[in-house]
């Protein structure tokens, strides 16, 4: 398949990924400024914390007057992420989180350990839990991630079969139930996905579940993210996760370094799109805005490209 979408919908987790993932706690004013800058840019989706144990991630013990803070602008979403039940509860009783139910299962055992402490096969049947708590409050389920669908720092080559297993138990659960098909993303959870890998794993999803809708949340910790961007567009992938600037990464990854990138920059994709014809409905120069405002808060030189080089108009232009 070589069609390229027309158009493609981007989430944006920057707010989340790089401010999880930096040893520094920044002021909560400054957060809350990098989200509202954002909710202007066009974005429909932009996840701002998560409700996970402080003592684990102190960057984020602060989420519920983040959330409190931030300003509301209709037909933007400000989303969370939790990893247990405890942290569901939590966003679910905060104000201005709009709540996405998100099933998490990992195609990798020993990341599921480091990340929610047990394997990947109990991560699953804990979903059974997250599905009823889901019910209760009335949320939909829009999303199924597998989590490391592409490789492990931690365990190593993950089998294609690793993640078509995840996958074939999402759609057998969601039918059992007569439930609609959620968007099923694969993670490149800590940067190992090249073009040719995209190709195969987007490729396997598909023949299993020809109907369903996939995303990809790609990282790029080893330089191939923008490549691996292209190779999804060249499958008909229409959803993505991106980072503003490039922020964050895993803080749990592993990596040899001790360093990482966060998904793929948010405006060097939007670029790329519009490059090549393909709508966002993201304002670019807004965009570029909010990421040279997110270095500034950083405070060090951030991963983003178009942030740093411009876009093309105003070349165009003559200017």
């Amino acid at each position: 398949m070589s069609d390229l979408p027309k158009r493609i919908e981007i989430h944006e987790e920057g707010p989340r990924e790089g401010f999880q993932f930096e040893t520094r706690i920044f002021p909560l004013d400054e957060r809350v400024a990098l989200v509202d800058a954002l909710s202007q840019t066009g974005l429909k989706q932009i996840q701002v914390a998560s409700f996970v144990n402080p003592k684990r991630v102190p960057q984020m013990a602060d989420a519920a007057e983040f959330f409190g803070r931030i300003r509301k602008v209709p037909g933007v979403a400000h989303t969370a992420l939790w990893l247990n039940a405890q942290g569901f509860r939590q966003a679910a009783a905060t104000p201005n989180v709009d709540l996405k139910g998100t099933v998490l299962l990992y195609a990798s055992d020993a990341f599921a350990r480091q990340n929610n402490g047990c394997d990947a096969a109990a991560m699953q049947r804990q979903q059974e839990d997250w599905i009823r708590l889901y019910d209760e409050a009335g949320v939909p389920i829009q999303a199924a991630y597998v989590m490391t669908a592409f490789g492990c720092n931690l365990q190593g080559d993950i089998p294609i079969s690793a993640v078509t297993d995840q996958v074939r138990w999402i759609v057998e659960r969601f039918r059992a139930d007569s439930r609609p098909l959620p968007a099923i993303y694969l993670a490149d959870t800590v940067g190992w996905a090249v073009p040719t890998a995209v190709e195969r794993r987007v490729g396997a999803v598909r023949d299993l579940v020809p109907e369903a809708r996939i995303g990809l949340h790609l990282h790029d910790t080893r330089g191939s993210g923008p490549a691996s961007f292209y190779a999804a567009l060249r499958m008909g992938v229409e959803l993505f996760d991106g980072s503003v600037a490039g922020l964050g990464g895993c803080p749990f990854a592993g990596h040899a370094n001790g360093a990482a990138a966060g998904n793929v920059c948010t405006e060097d994709i939007v670029f790329m799109a519009h490059e090549m014809g393909i709508q966002t409905g993201i304002d670019l120069d807004a965009l570029i805005d909010a990421a040279l405002l997110a270095e500034r808060i950083i405070g060090r030189p951030l991963g983003g490209r178009i942030m740093h080089s411009g876009a093309l108009g105003r070349f165009r232009a003559g200017r």
